[in-house]
């Protein structure tokens, strides 16, 4: 080897300048030509695969308050943590949208009734160590259930999901839940997260929401396990580890910290230390707020926003009513309004509605409103002077229907003695014959006091016979006012022009209709471009007046009130806004159905069940005693419908897709017949990630904590690896192929 490294020294030196430069030259290219090659191969034959390894760090707005599935179901950012420390017996898959396998696999009996879990193999609880383990056992599925079934259980809304179930032990590995009735959304239920029973040991079902030693310091079964929080100036963090499971999938980020901000200005303030942001507000123009090298994901959930009517409110049992309340809302506007673009229909989420798309028409609202017993009140007032002139145009009696008397003065009336007979009085005062002897009758009414006195307004003349029976009648207005009998004779007028266009001798521009008049301190005349939609009243002269509870958050809520409270001001309704101080006292006066209408959202979640929202049973059974209000009566619309109530059961409990579809299109129908409530919009929401986190697809969610169950494609590290059946020694046919190529 020597010789010949003194061989190529001595024929370099042998080498002119220009020569040896030449050489050099060439060996760098060659190097570099080589290098390329290689490089080449490597790009071609391997891919990007994300590795162990990072940590991710998402801010969010809310309060701690302790980590346990049992009590997660208001408190959205409890429930992220949760999702990722505990770990059901089921879970949802976002992508699927199926609910699968976790902790247990699942089989269902062919009557649909009972459902039988069996524990996976090599499963621990995160106190496990390699001296002392703590498997994950039957006892701990059976504690976590039945204890949700315990009389004093502190989540009834929780509880009611078992409520009829019998949960019992099959042997080591199995459980087995017994229901009454098929329930085919029932797996649903199964995704909890499972509690160790050796944690609560001693603690009474009643302060199981007290636990707080459990509650800050959690242990699951999940992927991570819980590290530990500190509590800062600006935050309370909680540092969450990857836990080593046997179960599949395997997930890549080391860490997870949560770190809870109390306001959005303050997460943006340290918004540097993040690499998530979840639930991003959006400006004035309804664009997330989100940073530099950050991205935006934005997802809806099953869930709507709605007005329910109070069924139980007399008004508004009137379905024309509620029809023409449904027609004259301008849903697009009001989704402008707050930049909610997906505008919904129906609460059946997952069925097509593209054949049924409800579109606002002013016209036909009105047209359902003028159905309906709730009138305009120059509607009414044209009717009523309408009738009064039919029933003076019946008999003989003749006189003007509007007179200018002062009081104290009399109104003389005069007629022919044929038409009538002896005894005839008019108010009670008697006819006299005229002095000319011309064959007729004369009577003078007074205006000051005295028998058969005429009063300011409307006056009934009636006459009678000897034997004091009314024979004949005129309807009068008297006025001692020049400006209100002016205003009546316009009036009047007003009446004779309507009339007149309804006999159709009148041009189509020309002809007075019930829209064009307005009623102005209780008289009819022209309808100016300023004059305001007057109230509607009933038959009984009752206004109809609306009271529309909702909530201060999401402050959306609020101006979707009062773009409706504007809309159905056209309309002639008026709705009167309450929004209480706190949640509980919203809490409070939805449990007594304490509105005429209230704008609330809905969760469907993953099962999309309709169930307890609108059958008979979520209704509230108001006797009057505050200990008999049910949380778990989620009717807000107090809607009862035998139809609907039949189609909510076979949805339900049928296990036939087509037989389901069919029910759910059915239901469709009898809603939008029935209209208890208008639907608005579904929300958006948005969640930023920096743009370093990768792997992200969020499929789609039921709950915004839904977005972890995808956590194990999430990624910060990555390397390359060669394809199957690549690797270095395959450089050299490559390389083969390329020269014979």
């Amino acid at each position: 080897m020597s010789q010949m490294l003194r061989r190529a020294f001595h024929l370099l030196k042998s080498m002119s300048r220009p020569e040896r430069w030449a050489l050099a030259t060439l060996l760098s290219l060659a190097l570099v030509s080589g290098t390329g090659l290689v490089h080449t191969f490597y790009m071609d034959n391997t891919v990007v695969v994300p590795t162990t390894g990072g940590t991710y760090i998402e801010g969010s707005v809310g309060l701690l308050q302790p980590l346990n599935p049992w009590f997660t179901v208001q408190n959205d950012v409890h429930r992220d943590i949760v999702s990722l420390v505990f770990a059901g017996l089921l879970r949802y898959n976002p992508q699927s949208r199926r609910i699968e396998d976790d902790l247990a696999t699942m089989k269902v009996s062919s009557d649909g009734k009972t459902y039988t879990l069996t524990l996976k193999e090599q499963l621990f609880w995160h106190d496990s160590t390699p001296d002392n383990p703590h498997p994950v056992t039957v006892e701990d599925v059976l504690f976590t259930f039945r204890t949700i079934q315990e009389p004093g259980f502190p989540n009834q809304l929780l509880a009611q999901n078992f409520r009829g179930v019998n949960v019992t032990k099959v042997d080591d590995r199995a459980v087995r839940f017994a229901l009454a009735q098929p329930y085919g959304f029932f797996p649903s239920n199964l995704t909890i997260g499972l509690l160790p029973k050796d944690a609560f040991t001693g603690i009474p079902v009643g302060k199981l929401d007290q636990a707080l030693d459990f509650g800050f310091k959690p242990v699951g079964a999940g992927p991570y396990r819980f590290k530990g929080v500190v509590q800062t100036d600006v935050s309370s963090e909680i540092t969450l580890e990857r836990f080593p499971r046997a179960l599949p999938p395997e997930y890549h980020l080391d860490r997870i910290v949560f770190r809870i901000f109390p306001d959005y200005s303050t997460l943006l303030g340290d918004l540097r230390t993040l690499q998530g942001v979840r639930l991003v507000p959006r400006n004035r123009d309804g664009d997330p707020l989100i940073p530099k090298r950050f991205r935006a994901r934005t997802y809806t959930l099953p869930q709507y926003v709605a007005l329910f009517f109070n069924l139980d409110r007399r008004a508004l049992q009137d379905e024309k009513l509620r029809l023409g309340l449904q027609l004259g809302t301008d849903k697009q506007t009001i989704a402008d309004s707050i930049h909610q673009p997906l505008i919904v229909d129906t609460p059946l989420l997952e069925i097509d509605v593209s054949d049924w798309r409800y579109q606002f028409d002013l016209t036909a609202a009105q047209g359902a409103l003028f159905a309906s017993r709730w009138h305009l009140p120059e509607k009414l007032r044209l009717q009523r002077l309408l009738e009064q002139d039919e029933a003076n145009k019946a008999g003989g009696f003749r006189t003007e229907p509007v007179v200018y008397l002062e009081t104290g003065a009399a109104l003389s009336l005069s007629g022919s003695l044929a038409a009538i007979g002896a005894g005839t009085r008019i108010n009670g005062i008697a006819l006299v014959r005229h002095r000319t002897g011309t064959g007729t009758w004369a009577v003078a009414i007074p205006t000051a006091g005295g028998t058969g006195t005429l009063k300011i307004g409307e006056n009934l003349l009636r006459m009678t016979d000897d034997r004091g029976r009314t024979v004949d009648s005129f309807y009068l207005q008297r006025f001692a006012s020049r400006d209100q009998y002016q205003r009546a004779m316009e009036e009047r007028r007003l009446v004779i022009a309507f009339l007149q266009g309804r006999g159709g001798t009148v041009p189509a521009q020309d002809r007075i209709t019930p829209e064009r008049l307005f009623l102005d301190r209780g008289f009819l005349r022209l309808r100016r471009g300023e004059d305001p939609v007057s109230a509607r009243r009933n038959d009984r002269d009752e206004p109809l007046q609306l009271t529309l509870l909702t909530s201060g958050a999401p402050p959306e809520y609020r101006q979707v009130a009062e773009q409706m409270q504007e809309q159905w001001a056209r309309l002639g309704v008026q709705v009167t806004i309450e929004i209480p101080a706190s949640r509980d006292a919203l809490q409070e006066r939805l449990l007594r159905r304490d509105y005429d209408l209230v704008l609330f959202g809905q969760s469907l979640l993953d099962n999309l069940d309709s169930y307890p929202y609108w059958h008979s049973s979520g209704m509230q059974k108001l006797t009057g005693n505050a200990g008999d209000l049910r949380r778990d009566a989620y009717n807000l619309s107090q809607y009862v419908s035998f139809k609907a109530d039949s189609l909510l059961d076979t949805v339900r409990r049928t296990g036939n897709e087509k037989e389901r579809t069919d029910a759910l299109k059915q239901l469709r129908d009898v809603l939008k017949q029935d209209v208890p409530a208008i639907f608005l919009y579904s929300p958006v929401y948005t969640f930023a990630h920096h743009q370093r986190i990768r792997g992200i697809d969020l499929g789609s969610l039921s709950l915004h904590s839904d977005r972890f169950l995808t956590l194990s494609q999430w990624y910060v590290k990555e390397h390359r690896q060669f394809v199957e059946g690549k690797n270095w020694w395959s450089l050299f046919p490559w390389l083969r192929s390329l020269i014979e190529g």
